[in-house]
C-alpha cells in the first residue's frame, strides 16, 4: 500500500519505527522500495555524494527536480520526499509555494525544508495550506552551513534542548507532518519526540526517535570523502565498483572479453564465405 505523510504521521501513534533512506536514481529507489523503506529522501546531500560539489548549498533547483524524477519512477510504495534545496523557499513565500509544487509534478509527495524561524514556520504553514506536506529540519541543518561555521551538534544543554522543542512544535502547529533531528543529542531528542505529536526522524539523533534517516552512499560504503560519526556502513560498494572495473579492464587488455558467448556470430556457410572473399 502506499505511504502516505498522514500514514507517517500514524506510525508514531502506533509505535512503529519509521524507515528512511535517501536515494537519487531510479534504480536505487526501486530497489530501497522493495526493502520496505517507508521514506525515501531525494536529499540534497546529492550535491556532494552525486554532483561532487563541496556543499549542499551549491545544488540547485533544476538539478534537484531531474533527480526527483528519476527517483520518483522507481517508488510504488514508499513516501517520496523532496529538498528543497537552497534559495529555492527563502526568498518569499509566493516563490516557496510555486517551488514545493514543482517537487510535486515532478513525482514528490513532500517537500523537506529546513529551519524553524518566524519566516520558516510561515513558508510552512503556507505550504501546507497549499495542500503539499511538509517535513521540517531540526539541529544541524547544512543549508546554514554559512552561519553556523561548522558541523556542530544541537541540543548540547537543557536550554537549547528547550528551544528546539519550541522550535519542534512550532513546525507541528504549522502543519509539518514529521521533523528531522540531525546531531541532536539521544538525550534530548527523547525528550522532544516525547513532547510533539508528530514523528522525529533522526540522523545522529539516536535510538529514541520514532524513526530513522541515513545517506544512502554511507550505508552502502560508496562515498569515502567523508563518513560522519553516526553512519553506520553495511557494505563497501567503493571496493565491489573499485574491483568490477579493475577486472573488466584486464580483461578487455588481455583479450578474454568479449568471448564468443558474448558476442554475435554468422552461421558456418556464411562465415567461410566471409574468410574466402577477397
Amino acid at each position: 500500500m502506499k505511504k502516505t505523510a498522514k500514514k507517517i504521521t500514524e506510525f508514531k501513534k502506533q509505535g512503529k519505527k519509521i524507515t528512511a533512506l535517501t536515494a537519487y536514481d531510479y534504480s536505487s529507489a526501486k530497489y530501497f522500495d522493495m526493502a520496505g523503506v517507508d521514506i525515501i529522501l531525494v536529499g540534497d546531500s546529492l550535491a556532494q555524494v552525486a554532483l561532487g560539489y563541496g556543499s549542499t548549498t551549491e545544488v540547485t533547483l533544476e538539478e534537484m527536480l531531474v533527480f526527483t524524477k528519476a527517483v520518483s519512477r522507481g517508488v510504488q510504495n514508499a513516501l517520496v520526499v523532496a529538498d528543497m534545496p537552497f534559495m529555492s523557499y527563502q526568498i518569499s513565500i509566493e516563490d516557496a509555494i510555486k517551488n514545493a509544487g514543482r517537487f510535486i509534478q515532478a513525482g514528490a509527495q513532500a517537500v523537506k525544508i529546513e529551519g524553524a524561524s518566524p519566516y520558516i514556520i510561515e513558508i510552512i504553514t503556507r505550504i501546507t495550506q497549499s495542500g503539499i506536506p511538509v517535513m521540517g529540519h531540526l539541529g544541524f541543518t547544512p543549508q546554514y552551513i554559512n552561519t553556523i561555521g561548522g558541523h556542530y551538534v544541537s541540543g548540547k544543554s537543557v536550554e537549547t534542548t528547550i528551544e528546539l522543542t519550541a522550535m519542534a512544535r512550532n513546525l507541528e502547529k504549522a502543519g509539518a507532518f514529521s521533523v528531522v533531528l540531525e546531531m541532536v543529542p539521544q538525550e534530548s531528542s527523547k525528550f522532544i519526540t516525547k513532547k510533539i505529536n508528530i514523528p522525529t526522524i533522526g540522523i545522529g539523533g539516536g535510538k529514541f526517535c520514532d524513526g530513522q534517516i541515513l545517506v544512502s552512499d554511507d550505508i552502502l560504503g560508496k562515498y569515502d570523502n567523508f563518513c560522519p560519526k553516526f553512519a553506520r556502513q553495511y557494505s563497501s560498494l567503493k571496493d565491489i565498483i573499485f574491483n568490477v572495473a579493475k577486472a573488466y579492464c584486464s580483461d578487455v587488455e588481455k583479450g578474454n572479453f568479449p568471448s564468443v558467448a558474448e558476442s554475435f556470430t554468422l552461421d558456418n556457410d556464411e562465415a567461410q564465405k566471409l574468410e574466402n572473399y577477397s
